[in-house]
């Protein structure tokens, strides 16, 4: 195989086979097709896109370049939530503990801040001790004491995709369907999963902007979902405004153990039930999706679920008198209040924008080795469609360094947009789509 023959070929738009996609990526892993061979390829891809078999063979070449996860010996239903990525979006934090106190295995793996989105793993290793890196039998014997454990890729699962995945990153090659569908796959499949539930999100904090595109993701992940005999089910969430009232690493997992809890932050909580309804519901823990929201209502009203969060964080050597005090926790050394220049309806937040933001500030990276501020974060006071008054606090600016606060603080207030009319309500969940094609989802009234 000559790598640039075949980047070439994928740049004029042709198919790929599946053995020159797995000469390509092998040859990738074995270090004869250096980094920037790569990220053209990633990036031809981008422009080109895959077809359904492309995007197939992708997804198994990834899955086979590494080990799969044997969990036979565990009896429960093991069901995974995967989100195609948002800002705030803490959602995992609650909602793996939420799922195992209703008897649902939650085997997950997580990935790291990409692109203006925040990483999973990046939040858990904000707690003092937290480890993501664990063995396959690490992984396995977490699961079976806790019914849940949270980690990253190690080594032996899915390694092209997560060589792929890092440099995605940094190359601006990441809202593509394929790429995005291949890496999404490839690390649930191999997880030994029966059953994955999906949180593609939309709008202008999304990779996936315009809803016919999240849509067409969604579809595409059920389609390699079913090609592999798993049940799958994808909700179609909103983007247009950070998820919660928190961005940033430590701040979002403050938030979550809030939630867990029982503070019913709207959006957030919402998305968390539906998104637990339907993993209850794939794991045999309810007739339905509704009854299965009911399910995870109780477990956070009856603190199951905050009381196995903590044991998780333990076992994988997090310290949990941390969480139980969270004041015991740094505080950040630079603060800046942003506050209202009018009075009117908050409209609209440039969501992707607010993404950046952090990262600039130390909640994400600009470039693989760069090292995170787990204070680094943004406390917001008001979400679209709240009324605010001249001089109302907007939203707080943490980090390490007064500069970057600064920065930050200015760089916020033009993030947003306050006007005399109020804005159009809109869903938060806004469609679902499993083997029985793509509809409107309305969240059941219980919630």
């Amino acid at each position: 195989m000559n790598p640039v023959e075949l980047i070439i070929k994928k740049r004029n738009g042709c198919t790929l086979s599946r053995e020159e996609i797995e000469e390509f990526i092998t040859g990738f892993l074995l270090g004869e097709v250096p980094d920037y061979q790569m990220a053209a390829f990633l990036m031809a891809v981008y422009y080109e896109g895959m077809g359904p078999e492309e995007t197939a063979h992708l997804t198994n070449v990834m899955l086979r370049s590494g080990k799969t996860i044997d969990l036979s010996s565990i009896p429960a239903r093991k069901i995974d939530k995967h989100s195609t990525g948002g800002v705030g979006d803490k959602v995992s934090l609650i909602l793996a503990p939420m799922v195992a106190a209703c008897g649902i295995a939650v085997p997950m793996i997580s990935g790291r801040a990409l692109g203006h989105t925040g990483g999973t793993l990046d939040k858990l290793e904000s707690i003092p001790g937290f480890r993501t890196e664990l063995s396959i039998e690490e992984f396995r014997n977490i699961l079976r004491e806790t019914l849940v454990v949270l980690a990253g890729q190690t080594s032996e699962i899915a390694p092209a995709d997560r060589r792929m995945y890092a440099l995605r990153d940094v190359t601006g090659t990441i809202e593509s369907v394929p790429l995005i569908a291949g890496s999404i796959m490839s690390k649930k499949l191999a997880e030994g999963l029966d059953g994955l539930v999906l949180d593609v999100k939309t709008g202008c904090g999304a990779f996936m902007e315009k809803e016919s595109d999240a849509i067409a993701l969604a579809e595409a992940l059920i389609a390699i979902g079913r090609s592999a005999g798993k049940e799958v089910i994808a909700f179609v969430t909103g983007m247009d405004q950070p998820l919660g009232m928190t961005i940033g690493n430590w701040c979002e997992v403050v938030e979550a153990l809030e939630c867990l809890k029982g503070k019913n932050v709207p959006d957030l909580m919402e998305v968390t039930y539906v998104l637990g309804g339907a993993m209850v519901f794939l794991g045999g823990g309810a007739s339905s999706i509704t009854q299965g929201i009911e399910r995870c209502r109780s477990a956070i009203w009856s603190g199951q679920a905050y009381e196995i969060f903590l044991r998780l964080v333990e076992r994988q050597g997090g310290d949990a008198a941390m969480l139980r005090d969270v004041h015991a926790y740094p505080v950040a050394g630079a603060r800046r209040e942003v506050r209202a220049e009018r009075s009117g309806y908050l409209t609209a937040f440039a969501t992707k924008r607010i993404g950046f933001l952090a990262v600039a500030m130390g909640a994400g990276r600009r470039k693989m080795e760069d090292v995170l501020d787990p204070l680094a974060g943004i406390i917001l006071a008001h979400k679209i469609g709240d009324w605010v008054s001249s001089g109302d606090l907007l939203a707080t600016i943490v980090c390490g360094r007064e500069d970057l606060a600064e920065i930050g603080a200015r760089e916020f207030s033009h993030c947003l947009t306050i006007t005399d009319v109020p804005p159009p309500q809109q869903s938060y969940v806004r469609a679902v789509v499993d083997k029985d094609g793509t509809r409107p989802w309305r969240t059941p009234e219980i919630y």
